[in-house]
């Protein structure tokens, strides 16, 4: 029998599997527009999230009443997500895992502003240090005017709202209510890119997209699960084995060998959210020490 904080490294371990497989199919998909990539990513998701409503709330599953924050997290979320799918085609698959850990940087700064959160010397520092690893893996394509390293970072910008909306949203809201409503989302406006041209696909690439959905599903299914069983602090190095996949697939599959730039940056970036997550942890052990001695 698994204690909690195994349960948790377990779920963390296959929800990164499973986002990693994802970015493969997606990068792998190349031959179809976007908007069709979109649907398989958005239909499926809602076809996954059925299966783990309760049935005490299958009559109104969907009923909130933070509609206008769900709106808002699904604005960001599809922002982040069309921004990660066109950088996944056009850059090598550890550069994007790279500037995608630079998201908590931004939910940081986001946090000072939307809610009203103190970030003291060390965050700070964090986050000059994320920015320079951000420089350092970017700066060939900033100097060589590769626009397409700009998405992993609307990408970051984009999932550090989404990060922030999910805070205020998991107070009231159950977390597949959340990502129903975002994969329904995703969904609606892939139904506006049809005018664009969709190529129908045969069977096996059917099937192949088809995983782009369930991935994502069951990927951030497992994610909140972690979180549930085990600390923060625990599961979240985990998350960097990522990168680790990402260099296996892009090696392997596309030949994509990542520079020492590459990589310092995004050491940088992980030193960067490490740091971050670090202070976080420390500052609500503090508050719960403070509240407990009052």
């Amino acid at each position: 029998m698994l204690s909690k904080n195994q349960l948790g490294f377990l779920y963390m371990f296959l929800s990164i599997c499973a986002f990693s497989i994802m970015d493969v199919i997606v990068k792998w998909s190349v031959d179809y527009p976007i908007g069709q990539v979109l649907f398989f990513r958005g239909f499926f998701g809602i076809v996954f999230y059925f299966f783990v409503i309760p049935r005490d709330r299958f009559h109104n599953f969907y009923v909130t009443k933070r509609a206008g924050l769900h709106f808002l997290r699904c604005f960001s979320g599809l922002i982040a997500l069309v921004a990660i799918f066109i950088a996944l085609r056009s850059l090598p698959l550890a550069t994007v895992v790279s500037i995608s850990f630079a998201a908590p940087i931004f939910t940081t700064i986001f946090s000072i502003f939307l809610l009203h959160e103190k970030v003291g010397m060390y965050r700070w520092l964090a986050v000059i240090i994320g920015f320079i690893g951000i420089l350092v893996i970017t700066e060939p394509g900033i100097s060589s005017l590769n626009i397409y390293y700009i998405f992993p970072i609307i990408f970051c910008l984009g999932l550090s709202y989404v990060a922030i909306a999910i805070r205020q949203l998991s107070t009231t809201e159950p977390v597949w209510l959340i990502s129903f409503y975002f994969s329904l989302s995703i969904t609606l406006l892939s139904f506006l890119t049809i005018p664009y041209g969709w190529v129908m696909p045969d069977f096996k690439d059917f099937l192949i997209l088809s995983m782009i959905g369930i991935f994502g599903g069951v990927a951030n299914l497992w994610l909140g699960q972690s979180y549930k069983y085990s600390e923060v602090s625990l599961v979240t190095p985990l998350k960097y084995l990522a990168l680790l996949f990402a260099i296996i697939f892009g090696y392997f599959i596309w030949d994509e060998i990542p520079t020492i730039k590459t990589l310092f940056g995004a050491l940088l970036v992980i030193v960067s959210t490490m740091i971050i997550f670090r202070r976080e942890i420390y500052n609500k052990k503090l508050i719960t020490s403070k509240t407990v001695n009052d």
